[in-house]
């Protein structure tokens, strides 16, 4: 779709607060053009952008106060489950919500105005950190273990219908050369939220650590009302819901895109090599505690670190992103491999307790930066690289591939870990400069 100047209209009129704000942080200031979105959704443009920024930057937050890699595995320890209950808590949070998104896309496609199934998807998520909280209160033991991964299951299912929804919404309410913005800022204000959470851990008494839990889960739980009702406020037209009504059947047919369009399938193919710069964190963290000792004191310093990386980088990364978003990706998966390859062989080496003490909070700081552009890239790719109905057909089986390699290739990893953790380090690297390569052969769609 061509640019299209956004008309007159004195129906849809913005306060003028909204339109300030609104040029200020989409950089729009030289007369508003839309990409990619109708006229009537161009006039919307201000109000949209600024709904979409709070209801995700909450949403972002709650995550990192809910983190099944730190929040969840602490909670756990403290009600006594089972030791073996930890390695669930990853794959469900992050496979379970994309191995469904099929599934689930078929059902949204079903939606002309899709907004509401990120609502009650935020609703249900909203509701399912309240139930953990109330675990971390009334249970201990098995019982425990086994609700908050039932509850974990709910919330990442529900976080998939959110996922699939909120790129065909996006699409349909930002410009195309203002996505990658967005992105930016939403990243920016969750990793300053991560920093303060980090640094405040570092002062929390530990006779108070089960309260803070519940505390976090329950903050993280009325972030996620609050992110729903925001959203909910989005002026969306409604869509195509043309090939939404065989549900499942549909859902594996749609598997043949993968067959069928080669610049999506180089887009999966590179995406799934990059998924080192998330699986890469714990195997980092590792490293550090065995050079470094104590790693439950250097838990707050990790993810303040992570948080001032997404702070200072994803506007970056934003900008650029709506200037070539395949560019983001590729520099951003290059930077984590040659991050991946360093620790590995920093490991290998040997560092002193002096370098290590700088080394590891640097490196996690740059995997950071790294896998805020990763994430900003693709997402924004993605976003532009499809219209209409096709936008969904692609989330969702790109989500449910990956979901489904991300589970195997935590599982391997995991056995990998058990022989060298720097050799499993030095892998994911490798696969990382392949996924870099293999994006530069994406076709350009952020111009």
């Amino acid at each position: 779709m061509t640019a299209t100047p956004a008309p007159a209209n004195p129906a849809t009129r913005h306060p003028e607060w909204v339109e300030s704000l609104y040029e200020r942080l989409a950089e729009d200031d030289e007369g508003r053009v839309c990409k990619a979105i109708s006229e009537s959704a161009c006039r919307e443009a201000p109000g949209n952008f600024l709904r979409n920024l709070v209801a995700n930057t909450l949403s972002n937050i709650a995550d990192r106060l809910a983190s099944a890699k730190t929040t969840l595995p602490w909670l756990l320890m403290q009600l006594g489950a089972p030791a073996w209950m930890l390695s669930l808590l990853v794959p469900i949070r992050e496979s379970g919500s994309m191995l469904p998104q099929m599934a689930i896309g078929a059902w949204v496609r079903r939606q002309p105005v899709r907004k509401w199934v990120w609502v009650w998807g935020g609703l249900v998520q909203a509701l399912s950190l309240a139930g953990l909280g109330w675990v971390g209160i009334t249970l201990t033991g098995t019982a425990a273990g086994w609700t908050v991964i039932a509850l974990l299951v709910v919330f990442s299912l529900a976080r998939g219908a959110c996922s699939v929804a909120y790129k065909d919404v996006q699409g349909k309410t930002v410009p195309r050369t203002r996505r990658g913005r967005l992105a930016g800022w939403i990243s920016a204000a969750s990793g300053l939220a991560a920093l303060a959470v980090g640094v405040g851990l570092g002062f929390v008494p530990g006779d108070s650590s089960m309260a803070l839990v519940v505390g976090l889960l329950l903050a993280g739980g009325a972030l996620w009302g609050m992110a729903s009702l925001t959203f909910s406020r989005i002026v969306e037209e409604p869509g195509a819901t043309e090939g939404g009504a065989n549900g499942l059947r549909e859902a594996l047919a749609q598997l043949s895109v993968l067959r069928d369009d080669a610049p999506f399938r180089r887009f999966v193919i590179a995406r799934a090599l990059a998924m080192g710069s998330g699986l890469a964190a714990p195997f980092y963290l590792a490293l550090a505690r065995d050079d470094l000792g104590q790693a439950l004191g250097w838990l707050g310093v990790f993810i303040a670190v992570e948080g001032l990386a997404s702070l200072l980088s994803s506007p970056v990364w934003g900008r650029w992103a709506d200037r070539s978003s395949r560019q983001v990706f590729a520099a951003a998966c290059a930077l984590a491999a040659l991050l991946s390859i360093g620790v590995a062989l920093g490991a290998w080496a040997g560092l002193s307790p002096t370098v290590a003490l700088v080394f590891y909070p640097v490196a996690f700081f740059g995997l950071g930066v790294a896998h805020a552009g990763i994430r900003l890239g693709r997402k924004t790719y993605l976003v532009d690289m499809a219209e209409g109905n096709q936008r969904t057909v692609y989330v969702a089986v790109s989500n449910s591939v990956i979901g489904a390699l991300l589970l195997f290739t935590g599982l391997l990893g995991a056995a990998a870990a058990l022989v060298s953790v720097p050799g499993t380090v030095l892998l994911l690297g490798v696969a990382g400069l392949a996924g870099s390569a293999m994006s530069l052969r994406w076709k350009e769609v952020s111009d």
